[in-house]
């Protein structure tokens, strides 16, 4: 067991050797990128949900 959790952890490792990280100027504009689509998405969904809301409380 202890063999296979040390071979684990040396392939995590190799394998984490070969990610190409992002610098911190790229990180920074996905970031402002991830937080712009999700506001715009959450003020979309605001609408659609109080759209349908009027609108069943209308039928009903």
């Amino acid at each position: 067991m202890v063999k296979k959790l040390k071979q684990f952890v040396m392939d995590v490792h190799f394998e984490m050797s070969k990610v190409s990280w992002p610098n911190w100027e790229e990180l920074k504009g996905s970031t402002y990128v991830v937080l712009s689509l999700s506001m715009i998405l959450i003020v979309f969904l605001f609408f659609v949900d109080l759209i349908l809301s009027k609108i069943l409380s209308f039928i009903i």
